[in-house]
C-alpha cells in the first residue's frame, strides 16, 4: 500500500481510495484524473520538474499521458484547475506500485512542492449516457 505523504503535503492520500484501489488492483487499464492547482511564484515550474523526474517511472511502469490541458474559468463549479492530465496505466497495480517505488519516494516531494492542492481520480470505463 502507499506510504502516507509528509503532515505538509497538499493533499493527503484517501485511505478509501487506496482501498479500494489495491483491492482491484487486478483491474485496468484504469485512467487516471489528475486536477492540479499550482503554488505561486514557481509551482508550474516545480511541477514541470516533477513531469520530467516521473516520466522514465511512468514508461516503465507502462503508463502514458492520454491528454494534458490547462484549464480555464469553470463554467459550472465554484473550481478552476491549473491544469488536468489524464494518464493511463495497464493496471491499478502498476500505479501503485509505481509510487510505492524507491525511486518516485526520491522525487515525490517534487509534486507535493509544486501544488497548493490536487485531486486523483481513478476512472472506470462506462457507456456515455444514451448509447
Amino acid at each position: 500500500m502507499a506510504s502516507p505523504p509528509p503532515p505538509d503535503a497538499p493533499e493527503g492520500l484517501n485511505p478509501i481510495g487506496i482501498d479500494d484501489l489495491t483491492k482491484r488492483a487486478a483491474e485496468g487499464p484504469v485512467v487516471m484524473l489528475n486536477l492540479l492547482d499550482f503554488k505561486p511564484g514557481g509551482g508550474a515550474e516545480r511541477y514541470a520538474e516533477y513531469g520530467a523526474a516521473v516520466q522514465p517511472l511512468l514508461e516503465r511502469a507502462g503508463g502514458r499521458v492520454l491528454y494534458a490541458g490547462s484549464a480555464s474559468a469553470p463554467v459550472i463549479g465554484p473550481s478552476k484547475w491549473d491544469l488536468v492530465l489524464l494518464v493511463e496505466y495497464p493496471t491499478r497495480q502498476a500505479f501503485v506500485q509505481m509510487i510505492d517505488s524507491p525511486e518516485y519516494q526520491e522525487i515525490a516531494h517534487l509534486r507535493s512542492e509544486a501544488l497548493e492542492r490536487g485531486e486523483l481520480h481513478p476512472l472506470d470505463a462506462v457507456e456515455p449516457p444514451g448509447d
